[in-house]
């Protein structure tokens, strides 16, 4: 398996080797999750049972990885334990049905099931995956936390660390989804053509919003939560090779890596953030804009941009401009409105005026934030940007009171320490 170095794992002895065993496990279930518990699906017929059973499948792996050494197919090896567990199951209900009988018959005793595991290979239980964590039937926290859970393969501990919020609360979400989709009866499959495309909307929703979170953290001591925002790009990267004639999915692709491409350059040493202007752009990641643009490409080739393939165009102007100075502005002013035409946002007008700060100066743009006061009364964005077109406008007194509205109500430590510096700088 890609990214697993076995001749060091199954040659070693004593704590080293215990200590590779449970790395092993890590980083298998983390490539492999998804299409075991896709697998286990589609075999028991509950997805809920499904998830549970691989969990077994992986506390045993920690178990015995260690001890006896990591197998010739890890993803096979832990699929089969799994279905062990599932004929188990079957047998402690007494239910030896067509399901126990054709269980039993694909396993054997004392064999490991990895007839045509290709590690490489994305299949239909994965998309099938996708789609049933994502499903509207539950909650979108309830979403956010199954899809990480069972298609990226983060433990509730991560999930939980992630989105700062309790370990149980997070378990509590993941049991209660599982119950939702055994009660509505939801099966385990991909959806019908004509479903898909209703259904995609939730999926997509679902990888924005673990993006976004990743990418700016509303709340913490963290500006960006790399390894969210991470998980995030390698799922929608998942999803368009599953789809590929979906243009919107290369649309989200499209804005996640471009955004993503500028995160080496926006925080410092000391883990604070950057501000664009101030970024080193030597530093953006250029092969990342280069995924990000290819992906732009394709989405552009299919029914038109919809709103994560206009996001994908604003962030590609920023990433093909040398400067701030030298930013198209002007054409991010008529993506913004596209934008807004197409899914109407009081945050997508705020950023509309920020570029038409940029593009005609900040008196044109005073007049659309203050229009959105009431909109987003307890946001600490208005305040923000307020106080910078304000300050740019010379308005010193007044700009330093939004500066001081916006502070308590930024819940984002690294970002108060943004605000407190532009609040110092009025003197």
């Amino acid at each position: 398996m890609a990214g697993v170095d076995r001749s060091a794992l199954t040659g070693s002895t004593g704590p080293s080797r215990g200590s590779a065993g449970r790395e092993a496990v890590t980083a298998v279930w983390r490539i492999e999750s998804a299409r075991i518990v896709g697998a286990l699906a589609r075999y028991t017929g509950d997805f809920g049972v499904a998830e549970d059973l691989a969990q077994e499948a992986l506390a045993e792996a920690l178990v015995s990885w260690p001890r006896e050494g990591v197998p010739n197919n890890p993803g096979a090896w832990l699929l089969t334990v799994g279905k062990r567990r599932a004929v188990d199951a079957f047998r402690r209900r007494s239910a030896l049905d067509d399901r126990y009988a054709a269980l039993a018959h694909d396993l054997g005793e004392g064999t490991v099931d990895d007839a045509g595991w290709d590690p490489d290979q994305i299949d239909d239980d994965v998309l099938a995956l996708i789609f049933t964590a994502c499903h509207p039937v539950l909650a979108p926290e309830a979403r956010v936390a199954l899809t990480l859970r069972v298609v990226g393969g983060l433990t509730s501990d991560e999930i939980a660390k992630a989105f700062l919020v309790p370990t149980a609360t997070v378990q509590a979400r993941i049991t209660r989804a599982k119950k939702a989709l055994g009660a509505a009866g939801v099966p385990f499959e991909v959806p019908p053509a004509d479903e898909r495309r209703a259904r995609l909307g939730s999926v997509l929703t679902v990888l924005y919003v673990i993006f976004t979170e990743g990418s700016s953290a509303s709340s913490g001591a963290s500006w960006i939560r790399f390894d969210l925002a991470g998980e995030a790009q390698r799922l929608a990267r998942v999803l368009a090779r599953l789809v590929p004639d979906e243009s919107e999915v290369h649309g989200l692709l499209a804005l996640l890596e471009l955004t993503a491409a500028r995160f080496p350059a926006r925080t410092g040493p000391d883990g604070r953030p950057v501000l664009l202007e101030d970024q080193d752009r030597r530093r953006w990641d250029r092969s990342a804009i280069q995924r990000g643009r290819a992906a732009l490409a394709q989405a552009a080739r299919g029914r038109g941009l919809g709103a994560y393939g206009l996001q994908a165009s604003i962030a590609e102007c920023h990433a093909v401009a040398d400067s701030v100075a030298g930013t198209n502005w002007a054409r991010i002013v008529v993506l913004y409105e596209a934008l807004g035409t197409l899914a109407p946002s009081p945050v997508v007008d705020l950023n509309r005026a920020v570029a038409v700060s940029m593009a005609e100066g900040p008196a044109a743009a005073l007049p659309i934030v203050d229009s959105l006061v009431d909109a987003l009364p307890h946001s600490h964005l208005i305040p923000s940007v307020r106080g910078e077109l304000l300050t740019r406008l010379g308005r010193t007194a007044e700009a330093r009171a939004e500066f001081e509205r916006a502070i308590p109500l930024c819940a984002n430590t690294q970002e108060q320490t943004v605000l407190r510096a532009k609040l110092d700088k009025l003197g």
